[in-house]
């Protein structure tokens, strides 16, 4: 790489697990010349720091290159693959069982930047843009992730959601606990129609509690919500298309996931520090 890195370049081990994953060229026409890793180092660039694609700095490759290969790449199904291989990665790391037994499913409300396909209000909330809708295992790592307009029914939503996760996908799930959002009979007749091996458990607060009591293990969810806030892509929903959000929320959860696989050092001098207070010193 002849350019100076940006911090959001993946390393040579993180684009080692990345590499086998990618599609090959098609056959025909003329040879590759485009460098995917600089491909996604670009698109892990614009998802973190919130620039458009036009704004992309010009040491990467063309902006319409990159969005073709992101494009492309949610087309295929690549982004799925990767972030399933590097859940399972986490997992085993963790020393968990390949694929978890309890999950959990919430949805976030988040406003859009300009209009686009499949908007609307969120009546309860007061937000006119789309939902996120993410199933997560206990370590909060991705399962599933769809995006609708903002005035979808949660429970509806979820039947698209589990729609992307058949019972021999994953085998081991016995419980998806939700809110009671979730508590749906028609979503519970989904699941049994289309036969899957689990159940909508809903967690709520004891009745008169006022006080704010994280939920058994729901909360994980909350948590995952707050990791891909870290990515100024997402702080509000700029993708013309919901496949084209999903796939960014994809994204940002797979850079996350390469971080906490194979960290990458941050000098002392880049470490955030609040100014202007010190705690005294001992006598």
């Amino acid at each position: 790489m002849k350019r100076q890195p940006y911090p959001t370049d993946i390393t040579d081990t993180q684009w080692a697990v990345l590499e086998p994953e990618l599609p090959a060229p098609r056959p025909g026409g003329r040879p590759r010349k485009t460098d995917l890793r600089e491909v996604l180092n670009a698109i892990f660039y614009l998802t973190h720091e919130g620039c458009t694609w036009r704004a992309l700095p010009h040491d990467f490759p063309p902006w319409r290159t990159v969005y073709n290969y992101f494009d492309r790449w949610k087309r295929d199904g690549t982004w799925d693959r990767v972030i399933d291989l590097l859940r399972v990665r986490l997992r085993k790391a963790a020393g968990r069982e390949l694929w978890p037994r309890v999950a959990c499913l919430d949805s976030q409300s988040v406003k859009t930047a300009y209009s686009g396909q499949e908007v609307g209000t969120d009546g309860g909330k007061k937000v006119r843009g789309r939902k996120r809708h993410i199933v997560v295992d206990t370590l909060g790592l991705l399962l599933a992730v769809v995006v609708t307009a903002a005035h979808v029914d949660d429970a509806r939503a979820a039947q698209r959601l589990f729609d992307q996760m058949p019972s021999k996908k994953v085998a081991r799930l016995e419980a998806v606990q939700a809110d009671n959002k979730y508590h749906s009979p028609d979503l519970d007749r989904w699941l049994r129609i289309h036969h899957r091996g689990y159940e909508i458990v809903v967690l709520s607060r004891e009745a008169g509690e006022r006080r704010f009591v994280p939920l058994k293990s729901r909360w994980v969810v909350e948590r995952t919500f707050a990791w891909l806030g870290r990515y100024r892509r997402l702080s509000r929903d700029y993708e013309h298309t919901p496949s084209s959000s999903a796939a960014v929320v994809k994204i940002a959860a797979i850079h996350h996931y390469l971080r906490r696989l194979y960290p990458v050092a941050v000098p002392d001098s880049q470490r955030f520090r609040f100014v202007g207070h010190r705690p005294k010193q001992a006598a």
